[in-house]
């Protein structure tokens, strides 16, 4: 199957080249063959996630969500030295734990590793390694409290919907924010 799907991609890239809009359509392309490189253990989920030249260098763990998150595996700011120092690089990997949780439009920076049972607030820019059953968030991101701690400030918001259809949650939560 994997082999009929390649087929597929070559002939659309060969079209491709022939049509104005070849150099969107390549990004998407070459963007889809980069996260295909991250190594990843099961059940995750990546949702408009991107990372840069390096992806094989990115390990998730298992059941690991983010969400419009880069992960960026080298420090382009050498660039700076490029004309005196041709060949340096700052190459890092990136190493995510198990069940970690990452919020829309985070950043994680070259050589962090996150451990296991981490959530990490929308916005952040992580740039350091961030330890087991905690919560981080900010720019840096920084600690704010445990795992156990966040769970028992949202347990008494918990609402019981995610099993239900679409239609039920629709139902059920304006009967409960009293919206209609």
């Amino acid at each position: 199957m994997k082999t009929f799907i390649k087929q597929k991609i070559k002939k659309c890239l060969l079209l491709l080249r022939k049509t104005e809009a070849a150099p969107e359509l390549l990004d998407i392309i070459n963007a889809h063959k980069r996260m295909s490189q991250i190594k990843k253990g099961k059940d995750c989920r990546l949702i408009d996630c991107t990372v840069s030249s390096e992806p094989y260098l990115l390990t998730l763990g298992d059941h690991v969500s983010a969400t419009r998150t880069h992960f960026e595996t080298h420090d382009g700011g050498v660039w700076l030295f490029r004309e005196e120092n041709p060949t340096w690089t700052i190459i890092k990997p990136i190493n995510i734990g198990n069940n970690v949780y990452i919020g829309t439009n985070c950043i994680i920076l070259p050589g962090v590793t996150i451990g296991d049972n981490v959530i990490i607030g929308a916005g952040s820019i992580v740039t350091k390694d961030i330890p087991s059953n905690t919560v981080y968030a900010g720019i840096p991101a920084r600690f704010i409290k445990t795992v156990e701690e966040y769970k028992s400030k949202i347990e008494k918001n918990v609402l019981h919907t995610k099993l239900l259809s679409d239609k039920a949650k629709e139902e059920y939560l304006i009967k409960y924010y009293k919206t209609k």
